[in-house]
C-alpha cells in the first residue's frame, strides 16, 4: 500500500490535524486530540442527526454551566435522543476535564448526543437506543473588545415546522455558515437574520439586542430561533438593575436607526457592535452596563 493511501485510511489522521489543546471524555475515558469518534455509517456524521451545548469557563469561573448541561440534556429528548448523562454527571466531568489544562484557561465546553445507526441499520429516521454522547472541552480564549461590522442577510430563519430550531442541533448551522460567508464577502463580519414573516431574530452565530432612546430591546423567542442562555442571564442582570428590556418584534429598520446594538453569546459573551452597513456606533452605555453585571455575575460563578 502506498503512504498516500495509507494515510487516507488511517483512523488517526484527524488526530494529527492542528487544533488548540483539547481532550475528550468518550468511551469511559478521557483522550488527548481531535478523536474520531464517528465512522462512515454513523448516522450523525451521514444525516446531522446531533446535539450539542456550549459552555464556557475562564479564570476559575464557569457562568451558568448547570443551564448549559440541563439544556444538552433537554434537546436530546426533543430531538428524540436519549439523555444518557445527567446533569450532575456532565457537571462533574466538566470539572475534572479543566483540570487537564493550566489554571484559569479559557475553555469552550460542549456535551454532545447522536445516534450512531438509523433504524433496522439504516435510513433517514434514526435509532434512539443507539445514541452515543461525549464531552470535549478545548482551549478557546475570549474574544476581547473589537469592531464589527453587520448588515442584512439574505438568508432567513427557518420555524419550528421546518427545522429543530427549539434544540441546539448541529444541522441548522450550515445555513448559519452561508449566512457567514455571504456577509463576509461584502465586506461585514456578521449579518441579522430575518423570519419568514420579515422580522429580525438573530445574528448568524449568536442572539441581539438593540437600545433606542435608553430601552433595552431585542427579538422576542417565536420557533425561529434559540433563546440563549446568555440571551435569557442578560435580561434578567439588566432588569434587576433597574432597566427597561422589552421582548418584541423587530424589523431591521428598527436596527437601522438604533442607538446602540450588541450581541449576546456564550463563546464571545457580550459583544457591541460598532457598524451597521455604513452608519458607524458606539459601544453605548447599556452595553457598558450589561457587560459589567455580567462580569460580576461570572466572579461568582465559579466551578
Amino acid at each position: 500500500m502506498n503512504d498516500a493511501k495509507s494515510k487516507l485510511m488511517s483512523p488517526t489522521v484527524a488526530t494529527r490535524l492542528p487544533h488548540s489543546a483539547t481532550w475528550t471524555f468518550f468511551e469511559g475515558d478521557w483522550h488527548e486530540g481531535n478523536v474520531a469518534i464517528m465512522g462512515p455509517r454513523t448516522h450523525a456524521a451521514w444525516l446531522g442527526s446531533m446535539v450539542f451545548d456550549g459552555a464556557r469557563t475562564f479564570d476559575g469561573l464557569a457562568p451558568d454551566l448547570d443551564r448549559h448541561m440541563a439544556r444538552i440534556n433537554e434537546s436530546a429528548r426533543r430531538f428524540r435522543l436519549k439523555p444518557l448523562v445527567s446533569e450532575d454527571e456532565w457537571m462533574g466531568l466538566t470539572r475534572d476535564g479543566v483540570k487537564r489544562f493550566a489554571p484559569g484557561a479559557a475553555l469552550y465546553v460542549r456535551p454532545m448526543y447522536w445516534p450512531d445507526t438509523g433504524a433496522a441499520g439504516g435510513g433517514v429516521k434514526f435509532d434512539p437506543d443507539t445514541t452515543c454522547w461525549c464531552l470535549c472541552l478545548y482551549e478557546a480564549p475570549l474574544p476581547g473588545a473589537r469592531n464589527l461590522a453587520i448588515t442584512l442577510s439574505p438568508q432567513r430563519r427557518p420555524t419550528i415546522e421546518t427545522a429543530p430550531v427549539d434544540v441546539k442541533a448541529g444541522c441548522l448551522y450550515p445555513n448559519n455558515a452561508r449566512a457567514l460567508f455571504e456577509a463576509s464577502e461584502r465586506g461585514f463580519d456578521n449579518c441579522l437574520l430575518l423570519d419568514m414573516l420579515g422580522n429580525v431574530a438573530e445574528l448568524a452565530n449568536s442572539n441581539v439586542f438593540m437600545v433606542k432612546d435608553g430601552v433595552v430591546m431585542t427579538p422576542a423567542p417565536n420557533g425561529t430561533f434559540l433563546d440563549g442562555v446568555t440571551r435569557q442571564r442578560t435580561i434578567q442582570l439588566l432588569r434587576d438593575a433597574g432597566e427597561t428590556v422589552v421582548e418584541t418584534s423587530l424589523r431591521y429598520a428598527d436596527f437601522e436607526q438604533a442607538d446602540e446594538i450588541f450581541s449576546s453569546g456564550n463563546f464571545a459573551k457580550l459583544s457591541a457592535i460598532t457598524r451597521i452597513d455604513q452608519r458607524e456606533l458606539q459601544p453605548g452605555p447599556l452595553f457598558r452596563k450589561a457587560s459589567e453585571l455580567y462580569r460580576a455575575f461570572a466572579e461568582v460563578s465559579s466551578l
